[in-house]
């Protein structure tokens, strides 16, 4: 991926409400979680993904996979994941780099401790900030030595494993869901040469729950089955329950974070947008955004096409966004222009994504000329005589796409390091300045 991007870029206001039909890339959580399930399933048969995102945090995926020794094909948005044989982690060692990208880290460890060697995982310095200790304390239940490189439970991580030794372990959820989402694609290859079951129980809070819900529809769409015990919160795989690899080709969805800028801009403007290829029935939770405008005044149809908003008088509202949390900094957006305040809550594990989401969302907010109340899971926004402002973005592609959105009725609003939208939406600023031409 090559583009150039501008130091800072003004945002254009518009002079009329917006009325067009947009399509977005391929979903981001859907293709990182394919690529891995592909590459699992290359030691049975080969698989070609249809619609994956080509992205800052899927091509490190990507290449991650193939210093694994894993044969992926990138022809964007075509991708193809070869067979390679039975070893289930073909090379024993790799340095892996992985950029900011939280699910490649998270899932790439989670599939080295199922090879036969040692690796190690580091990033760019906000990702050695993020935590992934209680991955780690899993994998180290499962009888693989996973550390920490520092001590301080973030990356770099440094795996020395020969596969697991144990039946289970339980796992923590309450800072990321993709640490179960990581333990759960690996399990059952893991438990391929066992004579036993192999059991993963969730312990404390689950946060992010719908991309749980992803992580599961998608094993089975692989192949994979296992039984889940709602009072004891845990899933079993059993010893003789081998992935049946059934696909060949898998279609990724139109990403429904992304959608959430455009049905926003609706709101905004007071106009309409459709989203191609969304509706209630997608894999994606934040495809729940559309709810939250409605309740703000907004108007949702869907149709064959996709899922269309219509924007209206606009109030404030009080919502729990813990499992479409991705799309908070959208609300931001969209509560400036609301009457009376919004109330986020139940969000608090978003200060350890990209950049401290809450504090840095509240501060930004600000400059606008908002008033915002800031709490540990959340934040309170009412909105005041707005003015423009040039925005911080923290290196935070969602910063970046969200606080754009006021540029859109605000004049002066100026983002800085627009280039970062190139970690999950190389294409961003083209396709705004399409949708309001």
């Amino acid at each position: 991926m090559s583009q150039t991007y501008p130091s800072q870029l003004e945002i254009a206001p518009l002079t009329k409400p917006v009325s067009a039909t947009v399509s977005v890339p391929g979903s981001k959580s859907i293709t990182n979680r394919a690529l891995v399930l592909a590459a699992l399933a290359s030691c049975d048969t080969n698989c070609t993904l249809t619609g994956a995102l080509q992205s800052e945090d899927t091509e490190v995926m990507v290449e991650g996979l193939n210093r694994l020794g894993y044969q992926v094909q990138a022809n964007w948005p075509r991708v193809v994941v070869d067979y390679v044989g039975k070893t289930l982690v073909p090379n024993t060692t790799a340095d892996l780099f992985v950029a900011n990208s939280g699910t490649t880290m998270r899932f790439l460890t989670a599939l080295c401790a199922a090879g036969k060697g040692r690796y190690r995982l580091d990033g760019i310095p906000r990702m050695r900030e993020r935590p992934i200790e209680d991955l780690l304390c899993a994998l180290r239940e499962c009888g693989v030595r996973a550390e920490s490189e520092t001590g301080n439970g973030c990356p770099p991580v440094v795996l020395d494993t020969n596969g697991l030794s144990s039946a289970g372990a339980s796992i923590k959820a309450g800072t990321s869901s993709q640490f179960l989402s990581a333990l759960l694609m690996v399990a059952p290859y893991f438990n391929r040469a066992a004579t036993t079951s192999f059991r993963i129980t969730i312990d404390g809070p689950l946060v992010s729950e719908p991309y749980v819900r992803m992580t599961e529809a998608m094993m089975a769409a692989w192949g994979i089955s296992w039984e889940f015990d709602e009072a004891t919160r845990s899933y079993t795989f059993d010893a003789d329950s081998a992935p049946q690899h059934e696909t060949s080709e898998y279609a990724i969805e139109p990403d429904a974070s992304a959608a959430s800028y455009f049905w926003a801009v609706a709101a905004i403007t007071g106009g309409r947008v459709t989203v191609r290829g969304l509706n209630r029935t997608s894999l994606q939770g934040d495809v729940r955004f559309v709810e939250v405008l409605q309740q703000m005044g907004c108007r949702v149809e869907e149709c064959d096409e996709g899922t269309t908003v219509h924007g209206g008088p606009l109030r404030g509202v009080d919502v729990d966004m813990n499992d479409i949390s991705d799309t908070v900094m959208t609300l931001g957006a969209v509560a400036l222009f609301a009457e009376g305040p919004t109330t986020i809550r139940n969000v608090g594990h978003i200060r350890h994504k990209e950049t401290d989401r809450i504090a840095a969302l509240a501060t930004e907010l600000r400059k606008f000329g908002a008033e915002v109340e800031e709490r540990a899971d959340g934040l309170t926004i009412v909105p005041k005589p707005l003015a423009g402002a040039a925005i911080d973005t923290y290196n935070d592609h969602r910063m970046a796409m969200s606080l754009a959105l006021v540029g859109l009725k605000v004049p002066g609003v100026v983002i800085r390091n627009p280039g970062c939208v190139a970690k999950t939406y190389p294409g961003f600023w083209q396709d705004l300045d399409l949708l309001c031409e």
